[in-house]
């Protein structure tokens, strides 16, 4: 049994998440210059938005079942020695099983997106 998680999370922009939408994410700029959509675990979830998404709005968050995709979920070395899960082709919009805008908890938290 592995002890990853089952979920990891996407963060898109407005434009990306009607893309998501209508049928499936290819990636963003830099995940389409990396060859694999990037995705954060929960606990790297905050960190990733600090970082790579910092003075931007109009965002949201993805959950992604890890599992719904199957083998084209690698994880993968990245910020400081981190795995991190990234996907070698399209997110489709049935592997989301909650989305919803950015949020954060008064701490400064991201919060998850919530289904239903």
């Amino acid at each position: 049994m592995s002890d990853r998680p089952a979920l990891a999370y996407k963060v898109l922009t407005a434009d990306q998440m009607r893309a998501l939408e209508a049928d499936a994410f290819a990636g963003a700029p830099i995940d389409l210059a990396d060859g694999f959509i990037h995705l954060s675990t929960r606990d790297q979830l905050t960190e990733t938005v600090d970082r790579h998404f910092a003075g931007l709005s109009d965002l949201w968050v993805a959950a992604v079942d890890l599992a719904a995709l199957g083998d084209s979920v690698r994880w993968e070395e990245s910020r400081g020695g981190a795995l991190f899960p990234h996907i070698y082709g399209a997110m489709p919009l049935e592997v989301v099983v909650a989305y919803g805008e950015l949020e954060r908890d008064d701490d400064g938290t991201v919060k998850l997106p919530v289904a239903g």
